[in-house]
């Protein structure tokens, strides 16, 4: 199943240096494995914010809920999720 996830992130103004540092090398690393794995098949910036939007393929909602709660930015988190699937106009053949 695909989702469109669009994460904004609000860190606490007076969260020390290292600690967001920390949280932010975590976050990467998870990230990064997942797209490894397949997982989280697109990634973007959202340009002049602190925030991202992404496509995930998983099995089902409750990966796509373990996955998200296991970002170690998932608690300074707004995040909005969007069920996609193909459409019937689409060229592409690796869409679903």
């Amino acid at each position: 199943m695909l989702f469109h996830v669009e994460m904004v992130v609000k860190l606490p103004p007076d969260m020390p240096t290292e600690q967001v540092a920390d949280i932010k090398a975590r976050e990467k690393a998870y990230s990064q494995e997942l797209q490894r794995q397949g997982k989280w098949r697109h990634l973007w910036r959202v340009a002049g914010s602190y925030a991202n939007v992404s496509i995930f393929d998983v099995n089902d909602n409750d990966e796509l809920q373990e996955i998200i709660s296991g970002l170690p930015l998932f608690p300074y988190m707004d995040i909005q999720v969007k069920p996609l699937c193909r459409h019937p106009s689409s060229i592409r053949e690796d869409d679903s």
